[in-house]
C-alpha cells in the first residue's frame, strides 16, 4: 500500500469514529429536547386544573432515573421528566418517543443517505444536518459527505458481487421503484428482490437499476443471481403487473408460481372506477383475498362481476385477466398468506424513496444512487422479523401439496387422502 493509499485509509477511519461520536452526541440532544418538549405539551394541557386553593394540581417534579436506549450508534442516555399529581388522581406522565421500559431507539445510521434522497445536496448536508446536531455538525465537510459516498457505493458493489451458493430462497417479492432522482440520462428505476430464505428470515437478495422494468432488465438480475450460484428457483413470486418481470420468471425460473400483489391489484380496479361506488367495490375485493378457501374465494369472484360488470366492464376486465394468480397463495401454508399476497415488504421499506416529491439541485450518478438506496435497504433490513410459520417451508421445499393452506397427507391404504391443518 503506498503512502497516499494508507493515508486515505487513515482518513477513512477517522472519518467513521468522528461521525459516530457526532450522531451519538447529537441523538442524546436531539431525544432530549423532543421528550422536554413533549413534556412541556402535557403540561400545558392540565394548566387550568387547580385545587381549591388556586395551585396547579399537576406539576413537575424532578427526572426519572437516567435510562439507556440503545441506538444504532449505541448507547444513548436519556432522562425521562416525572410529574407530581396534588389531586391524588395518579396521573403520570408517560412518553411516547420513549416509552416506559423501552430500550431501543430507531436506528440513525440512515440519517445522511435518507437527507441526500430527500433533495439535500453535499454542500448542503452540513447545514441540514446542523439543525438536529447544532455546531457539533461542522465536521461533515462536503470532501467527508463525498468520502462517505464513495465508501457507500464500494459497500453496494461488494454485496452486488457477493457469492450465493449457499443460500436458497423459498418465496421472493419484486418490484420496481421509481426515483425522482435522475441519473446521467434518464429518470432512475430500481429492480429490488426481496426474498424469505429457508430459515423463514427476510433478505435483500437483488436491487439494481434497469431500463423501465422491461423483461431484458429483469433477466439480467435474474441471471446474475444464478451466475452467483443462487440454483434453486424459488417456489413463489410475488409483484405487481409489470409484464417485464413475469416474462423473465417464465424464462429464467420456469418453474415458479405466480402471485400478482392485491395491494396493486385493488388499486388498479379501483382506479377504473367512479368514487361514488369504490367503497362497496373494495369491500368486494376484501372477500375475495380473505375468503377461507379458493372455492369461496372464487363465488366471492363471481359476485363481483355479478355486480360490477354491466356498468363497469373495464373494472372486472382488470381483476379478471390476473384470476389464477391473484388466489395462488391458497396453495401454500396459511401461516405464510398474509405475507405472500403483497409485496408490502418492499412497499414499506423503500416508502422513502416512491415517495420522495423533491430534487437534488444536480442529477446523481448510477453508483451514487445505488449505494444510498442500499445503505437505506439495510437499515430497513435489521428490522425485519421472520415469516408466520416457517417451520412449514422445509414443506414447502420438498414440494408437499398444499390445499387452502392446510397440507395435504398422502394417500392411505384404503385408497382415502386425509389433510392436516399446517402446524
Amino acid at each position: 500500500m503506498n503512502k497516499d493509499n494508507a493515508k486515505d485509509w487513515e482518513c477513512a477511519g477517522f472519518i467513521k469514529d468522528d461521525l459516530t461520536d457526532l450522531l451519538r452526541s447529537g441523538a442524546r440532544a436531539l431525544i432530549q429536547q423532543a421528550v422536554e418538549a413533549e413534556f412541556q405539551a402535557f403540561l400545558g394541557d392540565y394548566r387550568n386544573v387547580t385545587d381549591l386553593k388556586g395551585r396547579q394540581t399537576v406539576v413537575r417534579n424532578g427526572y426519572l432515573p437516567e435510562r439507556d436506549i440503545v441506538t444504532g450508534v449505541g448507547n444513548v442516555a436519556v432522562k425521562i421528566p416525572k410529574v407530581r399529581d396534588r389531586s391524588g388522581g395518579g396521573i403520570k406522565f408517560n412518553s411516547s418517543l420513549v416509552p416506559p421500559y423501552v430500550r431501543k431507539a430507531k436506528r440513525v445510521e440512515a440519517a445522511l443517505p435518507w437527507l441526500y434522497l430527500r433533495g439535500i445536496s453535499t454542500g448542503d448536508m452540513q447545514g441540514a444536518l446542523s439543525v438536529l446536531l447544532g455546531n457539533e455538525a461542522k465536521g461533515l465537510s462536503p470532501a467527508v459527505v463525498s468520502r462517505l459516498k464513495a465508501q457507500w457505493a464500494d459497500d453496494y458493489q461488494a454485496w452486488h458481487q457477493r457469492d450465493l451458493s449457499n443460500e436458497r430462497y423459498v418465496y421472493v417479492w419484486a418490484d420496481g421503484i421509481y426515483s425522482t432522482l435522475r441519473g446521467e440520462d434518464d429518470r432512475l428505476c430500481l429492480l429490488v428482490l426481496i426474498g424469505v430464505n429457508e430459515h423463514g428470515e427476510k433478505r435483500l437478495l437483488a436491487l439494481s437499476d434497469g431500463y423501465r422494468e422491461s423483461k431484458a432488465s429483469w433477466l439480467s438480475v435474474l441471471h446474475d443471481l444464478q451466475a452467483r450460484g443462487l440454483q434453486d428457483a424459488p417456489k413463489l413470486a410475488t409483484g405487481d403487473g409489470a409484464l417485464g418481470f413475469w416474462a423473465a420468471v417464465n424464462e429464467a425460473w420456469p418453474k415458479t408460481r405466480t402471485q400478482r400483489c392485491w395491494v396493486h391489484k385493488t388499486a388498479n380496479v379501483l382506479a377504473a372506477l367512479p368514487d361514488s361506488v369504490q367503497a362497496k367495490a373494495k369491500a368486494g375485493l376484501k372477500e375475495i383475498w380473505m375468503a377461507e378457501t379458493k372455492a369461496q374465494a372464487t363465488k366471492a369472484f363471481d359476485r363481483f362481476q355479478r355486480d360490477f360488470e354491466a356498468k363497469y366492464p373495464k373494472a372486472v376486465s382488470i381483476l379478471e385477466r390476473d384470476c389464477e394468480s391473484l388466489l395462488a397463495f391458497y396453495d401454500f401454508p396459511a401461516e405464510h398468506w398474509m405475507h405472500i399476497r403483497t409485496t408490502n415488504p418492499i412497499e414499506s421499506s423503500f416508502a422513502t424513496i416512491r415517495h420522495r416529491t423533491t430534487r437534488t439541485k444536480n442529477c446523481v450518478s448510477r453508483n451514487t444512487l445505488l449505494g444510498l438506496v442500499f445503505q437505506l435497504a439495510l437499515t430497513a433490513e435489521k428490522s425485519w422479523r421472520k415469516i408466520r410459520g416457517f417451520k412449514q417451508l422445509p414443506d414447502v421445499i420438498q414440494g408437499i401439496r398444499f390445499q387452502d393452506g392446510m397440507a395435504v397427507i398422502a394417500e392411505s391404504d384404503n385408497g382415502e387422502s386425509n389433510q392436516q391443518i399446517a402446524a
